[in-house]
C-alpha cells in the first residue's frame, strides 16, 4: 500500500516562515479536505445507510480508534444524547488505552493489539451491532485486530482511513477512503486527516440521527434541556411550531415535558 500520509510535505523550512504564511498554507491545505470528502460521498452514504439499518433493528454503532482520530470520535458521542435526546450506549468507542483515559493521550496503546477485542466482549459486540474502525494510516494494530476479531465473528465494519488499500480497508464492509494527502508538518494526521475524520463524525451522526427522527424540519426537537441557552431556545421552538404566544406558558410546558417533541404532543392531544 502507498502511505501518502507520511509522504513529505511539499511546503520546507517552516520555521523560517512568518505566521501569515503559516497560516495561509494551513488553511490553502484545510481547503482541500473537503473536496477529499466529496469524492467518497457514495461510500460514504453507504456506510451510513448500514448504521441507520442496525440502529433501527436495535443495534449499536461503535467507533474503534486511537490517537486523534480516536479521541475525536469520542468528542461525538458524548455529544448526541444531549444533541439529540438518545439513550447512552446506542453509540460507544473503543478507543485505545481506553476512553476513560482520553486526556492521557496514550498513543502507545495503538501497538496493542489484543485489547480492542476485550474491550468489545465487555460490550457484549455483536452481529447486530456495527463497528467503524479509525485510523488515518490505515494500518493501525489496536484498529486491525479489533476488525479482524469481528471479521471471524461477522460483525459488520466500516472504516475511515486516509491511504489507499490499507490492510484495515481490507477488513471493511463499508470502507471509506479519504485521500487528503500530505501533511503540512509531514506525518502530522492530527491536521488535515483529523479535519477529514471530524468532517465524517459530523455526517455519519447527524444524518443517521436526523433519518431515526430527531430532528424535525430542521429542529432538535428532542435536544435535552442542559442549560439556560437550550431552554430559551426549546421555548421559541415550540411557540414557532404551536399556536402560543405566551413566552412563560410555553416555557412551563417545555420544563413539564422535558423537551419539544413532548411538549407538542401533550398540545396536540389535548385539540
Amino acid at each position: 500500500m502507498e502511505r501518502i500520509t507520511e509522504q513529505p510535505s511539499p511546503y520546507r523550512h517552516l520555521e523560517k516562515m512568518s505566521v501569515l504564511e503559516l497560516i495561509t498554507h494551513i488553511n490553502r491545505e484545510d481547503r482541500s479536505v473537503a473536496f477529499a470528502v466529496e469524492k467518497q460521498l457514495p461510500q460514504i452514504e453507504k456506510l451510513i445507510t448500514a448504521v441507520e439499518n442496525r440502529l433501527r433493528a436495535g443495534g449499536r454503532l461503535f467507533y474503534l480508534g486511537a490517537g486523534s482520530g480516536g479521541r475525536l470520535s469520542v468528542l461525538d458521542k458524548i455529544e448526541l444524547p444531549n444533541t439529540y435526546g438518545i439513550e447512552k450506549g446506542m453509540v460507544n468507542v473503543i478507543l485505545a488505552g481506553g476512553e476513560e483515559n482520553l486526556v492521557l493521550a496514550l498513543e502507545e496503546m495503538e501497538d496493542d493489539t489484543e485489547d480492542a477485542w476485550k474491550q468489545m466482549q465487555a460490550f457484549r459486540v455483536s452481529e447486530k451491532d456495527l463497528v467503524i474502525g479509525i485510523s488515518a494510516s490505515g494500518t493501525t494494530p489496536f484498529v486491525l485486530a479489533g476488525m479482524k476479531k469481528c471479521r471471524e465473528r461477522r460483525i459488520p465494519c466500516g472504516c475511515i482511513v486516509s491511504n489507499p488499500g490499507s490492510p484495515i480497508a481490507a477488513e471493511a464492509d463499508y470502507p471509506v477512503e479519504v485521500i487528503t494527502g500530505p501533511e503540512f508538518v509531514t506525518g502530522s494526521t492530527r491536521m488535515k486527516c483529523g479535519t477529514a475524520q471530524k468532517m465524517l463524525f459530523d455526517m455519519i451522526s447527524t444524518a443517521v440521527l436526523i433519518r431515526l427522527g430527531r430532528v424535525e424540519d430542521n429542529n432538535m426537537v428532542h435536544v435535552r434541556l442542559i442549560n439556560n441557552k437550550v431552554v430559551d431556545r426549546s421555548v421559541k421552538m415550540l411557540m414557532e411550531k404551536r399556536p402560543l404566544t405566551d413566552y412563560e406558558e410555553a416555557r412551563l410546558l417545555i420544563l413539564q415535558f422535558g423537551n419539544v417533541r413532548k411538549a407538542m404532543d401533550f398540545i396536540d392531544a389535548k385539540k
